[in-house]
C-alpha cells in the first residue's frame, strides 16, 4: 500500500494523465510515415511512445523543480507535492535527469538523426520552465515544445522532414498555447506580484481570453488547410470537427469572473479532444494503407 501511494505521488507530480495532450499527435506522426510507405514495426512504435513519455516526464518534473518556490507561495499550487514536502526538490531533479537520458537513448534507438536532435528538443521543453521569468510568450514556447511531437515521430520512422507533420505541429502549437493562456488566468495577480510574465498578467484577463480565442482560431485554420490540401477520408473531417467543437467549447466554460471550471476546460476537454482526434485520424490513415 505504501509503494502504491508513493508511485501515486510521483505520477501526480508529473501529471502523467496529461500525456494524452501530445501523445495522440505523436502517433499521428508515426502513422503518417506509414502512409508514405514505411514498414510498421512494433519495436519502433514502442520506442516512439517511450520517447514521448520520457520527454514529457522530464519536462514536467523539471517544471515542478524550477517552480517549487513560487508554488509554495501561490494559493492555487501550495498543495503540490514539493511544497507540501511529499517529494523533495532533489528527487524531481533526479527524475528530470534520468528521464532526459532515457529520452536521448530512445531517440538514438530510432535513428541517428533523432538522436542528434534530441538535445535540441530537451533544450526547448526544459527551457520552457524558465521562460515565465522574462517573457509573456511562455505559452507559445510551451506550444512549440508539444508541437515537436508529430514532427519528431514522423522523423523517427521516415528519417526525413515533410510538410504534413509540420502542419499538424502547428495545430498543436496554437491549440496548446491557447489553452495554456486560459490555464494561467487565475494566476494573473500572483504573477504580477512575483515579477513573473504571462499573457494574462501583462494584458489583462479579457484581452488574454480574446488572444486565446485567436490562437484556437489559428489551430482551426490549420486543421482546414490539412483537410483541403491533403487526401483524407471522412474520419479525418469528423475528428477535426469534434476537436474544434471541444476546443472552442472550453471558452464557454471559462468566464472573466469565474474560473471554477478551468480544470474541466484545461484537462478534461482538451484531453478528450486530443484522444478522439488522434484515434479518428489514425483510423483514416489505416483505412488507406
Amino acid at each position: 500500500m505504501a509503494l502504491f501511494q508513493h508511485l501515486k505521488n510521483w505520477f501526480s507530480l508529473i501529471r502523467f494523465s496529461h500525456t494524452v495532450f501530445a501523445l495522440p499527435f505523436a502517433l499521428i506522426g508515426f502513422f503518417l510515415a506509414l502512409r508514405e510507405g514505411e514498414r510498421f514495426t512494433l519495436s519502433r512504435l514502442l520506442w516512439v511512445i517511450l520517447c514521448m513519455v520520457s520527454a514529457r516526464t522530464a519536462a514536467m518534473a523539471f517544471n515542478r523543480y524550477a517552480d517549487h518556490r513560487f508554488d509554495a507561495l501561490n494559493e492555487r499550487t501550495k498543495n503540490r507535492e514539493i511544497p507540501k514536502g511529499i517529494i523533495r526538490p532533489e528527487g524531481a531533479l533526479w527524475l528530470t535527469i534520468l528521464s532526459s537520458l532515457l529520452f536521448v537513448c530512445s531517440a538514438f534507438m530510432l535513428n541517428s538523426l533523432c538522436g542528434y536532435l534530441s538535445p535540441v528538443a530537451l533544450l526547448v521543453i526544459l527551457g520552457y520552465s524558465y521562460t515565465k521569468r522574462f517573457t509573456p510568450l511562455c505559452h507559445i514556447i510551451l506550444g512549440v515544445g508539444l508541437s515537436l511531437a508529430p514532427v519528431g515521430a514522423y522523423l523517427a520512422v521516415k528519417g526525413t522532414f515533410h510538410w504534413l507533420p509540420v502542419l499538424f505541429g502547428l495545430v498543436v502549437l496554437f491549440w496548446v498555447s491557447g489553452f495554456d493562456i486560459l490555464y494561467a488566468l487565475p494566476d494573473a495577480d500572483f504573477d504580477r506580484s512575483q515579477g513573473l510574465f504571462s499573457i494574462p498578467s501583462i494584458i489583462g484577463i479579457k484581452r488574454a481570453m480574446a488572444m486565446s480565442k485567436i490562437l484556437h482560431g489559428l489551430a482551426f485554420l490549420f486543421l482546414c488547410i490539412i483537410g483541403y490540401f491533403f487526401s483524407w477520408g471522412f474520419l479525418y473531417y469528423i475528428g477535426a470537427l469534434i476537436f474544434s467543437i471541444l476546443m472552442f467549447y472550453q471558452h464557454r466554460l471559462v468566464k472573466p469572473d469565474d474560473f471554477s471550471r478551468i480544470n474541466l476546460a484545461f484537462g478534461t476537454l482538451n484531453g478528450w479532444a486530443s484522444v478522439i482526434f488522434g484515434a479518428l485520424v489514425i483510423g483514416d490513415i489505416l483505412l488507406r494503407l
